[in-house]
């Protein structure tokens, strides 16, 4: 037998068993629902005030702001729906939502009633509140922070067609002195960065008095910059807030939608401010029979000198008037009389009376499958292609076209890349494998050149463009190179490095993906790349490498992610202190790095065995805040005024209510070899109450690798798959969460190779029955639970959720929520089979559920939705009809037009219960639920329902 490695972490390095401790009750899933909980995270500028909400999972929450070092704090009710904190810029201020109470949005779902959200503005010095009613947006003035904008929604007994206007009052409330100024039928409102603007447009009925203004903070003077019969739309400020953008729309008698008109406004000085208009229809180098764009937001250069938006399709109306056949350009026909006399007289045939086919033609030559282009068709419609107009010379250049769809403008708007994969895009969507041409385009000529032909895009093919938009780096091939837009000169800038950049633990049928690349320092003269382990600063041209990271694959430690905290940062600004996240790839252990400002090595501020969230600054101020959880603790927020993050304060708890309950006692890190030979991990979480030397029921949850979330919480909840590992581990579940290393043309055997000797492992160490072990997975984890229960016995009992059952069948399927088929999927991404079947029937048979099925032993609990979009129903249907024709224990639930995961609370409650009550009957011998021994007769079945629903209420 082969050795079994464990190490076992334990909260505060200390193991209680259920002998020395106080037996406490486990969760049930009506606790579940009173479960209490923190929401989000805000951080006031100046550091000094945290908010977060926090309440149950069903019912009435309320808004926490504290002072983030200090005990002062305030509570106050905000309702059932979650929401977000907003603090002025200045500290001051705090404002949030307040939404109706769980029981009124209950009762107004019965009769349809409106209901409408309040806006409680706090004064943070002496937590004075003002409330508003019926609010719609709001939003801080700025930097200035002087201001506060509310806007009210609209009355009930306003218009609510297409065509109604849109604008309601707008209050603009000066915080210091309570004075408020009331805007009438506002549109859209925006201040600039500074505060001291506010840009508007007016929407009122019958467009009287419609148009853009601009409103200076400080005088209160209003400047009217346009007016007309028109609706205005899509302001946006420029960075430094000198300029704005923004879009009008005409009504035209000439086409069926309105006309859009891009403005643009800068050099803002009242009266005398500087306005552009451009809608394209008069200028004859635009683009026939093109408009621009009301789904793209329009926005100026860094340097005022051209604005950029986008075009589609502008359809013009049909003249009903003219006769049909003239309007089409066909000759009037002439019959003589001796014709007409003949012929049979013909009634009036209306175009709108004529029968059409309704129908749909797929052709082999498709580039996107008909259904990708039905689910897709409202994109396709708003599909925006982007154009800029240089305002000195009037000039328009469309950037984007049909071939070259996508294009990105660069930073400083030197220049622009388009990717054209037309010749490509055909082959790319049956095998998945995706190619483009690289374009560079000179936005101040419109000339376009190639700079790449057929760039491979599965492996990290895109362009990350520096911040002075003069150069990029890119992948090819395991290498990472440099292209200097200016000169079209390239150079290597990993090749001479002695480490693998090719990412070791993608296993899919991608060559040579590639490992994560961080972009570049914002003076753009450095390129940040990792290997697999540690962190490079790499000159643009190549010739200076630093590791930033000391060799730490020696350590088994990986730099895995940049937090980015300043605002508005380009590129990563090597003159300020960077962070970066650290994680332990053999001990699971994470913490936080610092790379200091002007140096060239990351300093490791801790690690230990927890899980870290967002690490986030205040704006003005040198304080940090993180949240800190493991497997047993849920995410308590941290706070230091140390740029080391040196004694961070605790500044929150969460989940009070679980100290009433018996949670799990640890966790076990196994390392097991697979029948491939390769040396795996798996996550074996011990029971509540656990003693040592006895043995559990255990739940077997699998997907890909898993083991690098050990030190995750798991929030009790009503989860979309059904299975919650928090809720079994309080109830005296172990759960066991395997890695599995898939061989390219097996994913079914890779799965049995890797999860049978993990749960052989997990039963040598004692805490797992051998006898009472139990699989589950969603999706692709679904797929592989029904998998294994073909080539094992080892499980007692079986739930597999949304499962790919016959992957001969599936692989030329639709994969409906985007229209296209499976096939690119299997042969470049999760399927890990290629090519088609007819050239690997062997493999797709071998790996599939079905063609093994008569040799299920293991009762199995299948969930699969009617309307599931990602894995077809009739995989569902043919794995459980074949079961059943076999007289193999088997039941499916469907959720009536639920999608992949289940979306509606009541349905996840309910399979979150059942697949529960399966797992107590088949692992723990509790009576079995009547709907697994018996079943629910048809008519039954509204009774069924109603009695669990009541028995779930808690009456």
């Amino acid at each position: 037998m082969k050795k079994i490695t464990l190490s076992l972490l334990l909260l505060g390095g200390m193991f209680v068993t259920s002998t020395q401790a106080q037996v406490k009750p486990a969760l049930t899933w009506k606790d579940v629902s009173k479960w209490n909980y923190n929401r989000g995270n805000a951080l006031s500028g100046d550091g000094q005030w945290s908010a977060w909400a926090t309440g149950p999972t069903e019912g009435d929450l309320k808004m926490v702001i504290k002072k983030t070092f200090d005990t002062l704090s305030y509570s106050y009710p905000i309702g059932a729906t979650p929401t977000f904190t907003l603090f002025s810029k200045n500290s001051k201020y705090a404002a949030f939502k307040v939404s109706a109470k769980d029981a009124e949005a209950k009762a107004a779902r019965k009769t349809m009633k409106p209901l409408y959200d309040k806006l409680l503005l706090v004064s943070l010095a002496d937590n004075k509140q003002t409330t508003f009613e019926k609010v719609r947006t709001f939003g801080f003035s700025g930097d200035a922070a002087d201001w506060i904008a509310i806007q009210f929604a609209p009355l009930e007994t306003a218009p609510k067609d297409k065509d109604a206007a849109k604008g309601t009052d707008v209050l603009l409330y000066h915080l210091a002195s309570k004075k408020s100024f009331n805007l009438g039928n506002v549109g859209e409102y925006a201040f600039n960065k500074a505060g001291d603007k506010l840009a508007y447009t007016v929407d009122a009925n019958g467009q009287n008095g419609n148009g853009l203004f601009l409103r200076d903070m400080k005088t209160g003077t209003i400047t009217a910059l346009d007016n007309d019969k028109a609706v205005y739309k899509s302001i946006t400020w420029n960075e430094d807030g000198t300029a704005f953008a923004l879009l009008k729309a005409n009504k035209n008698d000439k086409y069926k939608d309105e006309v859009l008109s891009v403005i643009g406004i800068n050099k803002i000085n009242g009266d005398l401010t500087a306005k552009v208009i451009y809608n394209g229809i008069d200028d004859s180098n635009f683009t026939k029979e093109m408009g621009i764009n009301a789904n793209a937001t329009p926005y100026w250069s860094d340097d005022q000198s051209t604005l950029f938006f986008g075009i589609n399709t502008l359809i013009k109306k049909e003249d009903k008037k003219a006769d049909s056949a003239k309007a089409k350009g066909k000759p009037e026909v002439k019959v003589d009389s001796a014709a007409k006399a003949k012929a049979a007289p013909a009634p009036e045939v209306k175009k709108d009376d004529i029968e059409k086919p309704d129908m749909i033609i797929w052709n082999w030559q498709d580039r996107r499958l008909q259904s990708a282009q039905q689910t897709q068709e409202m994109r396709d419609k708003n599909f925006s292609y982007v154009s800029s107009y240089r305002i000195a010379d009037k000039k328009f250049t469309q950037l984007a076209d049909s071939n070259m769809r996508s294009v990105s403008v660069a930073p400083k708007q030197l220049y622009a890349i388009g990717y054209d994969n037309t010749k490509y895009e055909l082959m790319g969507n049956l095998d998945g494998q995706s190619y483009s041409d690289i374009y560079l385009i000179d936005l101040k000529t419109g000339t376009k050149k190639v700079l790449f032909e057929k760039m491979y895009g599965n492996n990290g093919g895109r362009l990350l463009v520096a911040p002075d938009g003069k150069m990029a780096s890119y992948y090819v091939d395991g290498v990472f190179y440099s292209v200097n837009f200016e000169t079209g000169q390239k150079a290597n800038l990993t090749g001479n490095i002695k480490a693998s950049f090719v990412d070791q633990l993608d296993d899919h049928n991608v060559t040579k993906p590639a490992t994560t690349n961080y972009g570049w320092s914002s003076d753009s003269k450095y390129a940040l790349i990792m290997d697999n382990y540690d962190l490079w600063k790499i000159s643009a041209d190549g010739k200076s490498v630093t590791a930033l990271s000391d060799n730490w694959k020696n350590k088994k430690t990986a730099v895995a992610g940049r937090y980015r905290i300043y605002a508005n940062e380009k590129g990563t600004d090597l003159s300020k202190d960077q962070y970066f996240t650290v994680f332990n790839n053999e001990t699971k252990d994470m913490g936080i790095g610092i790379l200091p400002a002007g140096k060239s090595k990351i300093n490791v501020l801790f690690t230990d065995a927890n899980s870290y969230g967002v690490l986030t600054k205040a704006e003005n101020a040198k304080v940090f805040a993180f949240t800190k959880s493991n497997y047993a603790q849920s995410p308590v927020y941290y706070a230091s005024a140390s740029s080391d993050l040196a004694a961070p304060k605790q500044v929150n708890t969460n989940t009070p209510d679980q100290a009433k309950y018996a949670w799990t006692s640890g966790v076990k890190l196994i390392k097991y070899v697979s029948a491939h030979g390769d040396t795996l991990q798996a996550a074996l979480y011990l029971p509540a109450n656990y003693q040592a030397g006895k043995s559990y029921p255990t739940i077997t949850y699998i997907y890909e690798r898993l083991t690098d979330g050990l030190n995750n919480y798991s929030m009790p909840g009503f989860p979309g798959g059904g299975f919650n590992a928090g809720m079994y581990l309080s109830n005296g579940y172990a759960v066991l969460m395997p890695d599995i290393k898939y061989k390219l043309n097996d994913p079914g055997m890779s799965a049995v190779a890797c999860v049978v000797p993990a749960v052989k492992a997990a039963i040598a160490t004692g805490v797992v029955d051998e006898k009472n072990v139990a699989i589950h997975g969603h999706s692709w984890g679904g797929y592989q639970t029904s998998f294994l229960i073909t080539q094992t016995n080892i499980f007692k009992a079986a739930a597999a959720g949304a499962p790919l059952t016959n992957m001969i069948s599936m692989y030329s399927l639709i994969y409906w929520n985007s229209g296209g088929t499976n096939q690119a999927i299997f042969e470049a991404s999760q399927g890990r089979l290629t090519p088609g079947y007819w050239d690997n029937w062997d493999a797709f048979a071998r790996n599939s559920p079905i063609y093994h099925i008569k040799n299920v032993k293991t009762p199995l609990l299948l969930l699969h939705n009617d309307k599931d979009g990602a894995v077809d129903f009739t995989q569902g249907i043919e794995y459980y009809n074949g079961l059943r024709r076999l007289n193999k224990p088997v039941v499916m639930i469907t959720y009536k037009g639920e999608n992949h995961g289940i979306a509606k609370l009541p349905n996840r409650k309910d399979y979150a219960v059942r697949m529960m009550e399966y797992f107590d009957y088949m692992l723990k011998g509790k009576p079995a639920p009547e709907w697994w021994s018996k079943g629910v007769n048809r008519l039954d079945m509204e009774k069924h329902l109603e009695a669990r629903a009541f028995d779930e209420a808690g009456n």
